[in-house]
């Protein structure tokens, strides 16, 4: 009781200063669903315009953080008087999981940050937010921003802050629209839909990659070869392929230095008629 009069108390105390108070209720993710609906009520009485329903210590599993918003929607009876907000910690990755669930039940405002920087582990990325509700049209949920900059502006904040982006972090990390594995490489350069469901212009990226390891098939050694300008027949792709492996074998990654030395060196083979 000691706690809900004291928050009701710092809501009216914010109401002095401002019309537009976000009330904060620290570790709602694992707080009895039946208590949070009486502060949350309590305080919008107060003239709480926003209800900040955070999953502090990233805990929740998507299913739970959704039911957690869809309780207080149908249970608090003043709740059309302020926002729900989404305050979600990626401790076990479910930060975007979690926040999308909010707002599928009811939320309207996710707190999110690029790069999904924060404590810990990290808070909900904006990033994959914007493009998950982008994405999943069905939902009828929107953002207003513009995803052309998502990765220009991820760079920037990376270079201020000195942080680096994990390669393969969603929407823009350096591997997020690059194709090493052979199967992939020949589907999506039959139809890039095959493996990838957005264009990376789309975020601000640079254009797909075709990546050459290993595991890579002759497909994707023929793109690489002709983008550099040669043209060699299936035969030819077939002996260059050997020559490759064993490139491939000694270097993590075969660069178009590479290619090119290798083609250079190839004598195409006389067809017999």
């Amino acid at each position: 009781e000691e706690i809900l009069e004291r928050a009701v108390q710092c809501v009216t105390w914010a109401r002095n200063f401002t019309d537009d108070v976000e009330f904060y209720a620290e570790d709602a993710g694992r707080t009895d669903n039946e208590y949070l609906a009486r502060v949350i009520e309590a305080v919008i009485a107060a003239g709480a315009t926003t209800v900040n329903i955070p999953d502090t210590t990233g805990y929740c599993l998507p299913s739970q953080y959704g039911e957690k918003i869809a309780f207080l929607v149908n249970n608090v009876s003043n709740i059309d008087k302020a926002v729900i907000s989404c305050h979600c910690h990626n401790d076990l990755g479910l930060a975007t999981a979690n926040s999308i669930s909010g707002v599928i039940a009811g939320a309207r405002q996710i707190e999110c940050t690029i790069n999904g920087l924060g404590e810990r582990a990290g808070n909900t990325s904006l990033e994959e937010v914007v493009m998950v509700l982008k994405q999943h049209k069905h939902l009828g949920l929107h953002t207003g921003v513009n995803t052309k900059l998502l990765n220009p502006l991820s760079r920037l904040v990376s270079d201020t802050m000195r942080m680096p982006v994990q390669p393969n972090k969603a929407i823009v990390g350096a591997n997020a629209f690059s194709h090493s594995s052979g199967i992939h490489q020949d589907g999506f350069l039959k139809d890039a839909l095959t493996y990838e469901i957005i264009n990376p212009e789309e975020v601000g990226a640079e254009q797909s990659k075709i990546v050459l390891t290993a595991r890579s098939g002759r497909s994707a050694l023929a793109f690489r070869l002709q983008k550099l300008g040669f043209t060699f027949n299936r035969n030819d792709v077939d002996v260059l392929y050997n020559e490759f492996l064993k490139v491939a074998d000694v270097k993590k990654e075969v660069k178009d230095e590479d290619l090119q030395q290798m083609a250079n060196l190839y004598v195409p083979q006389a067809e017999v008629a």
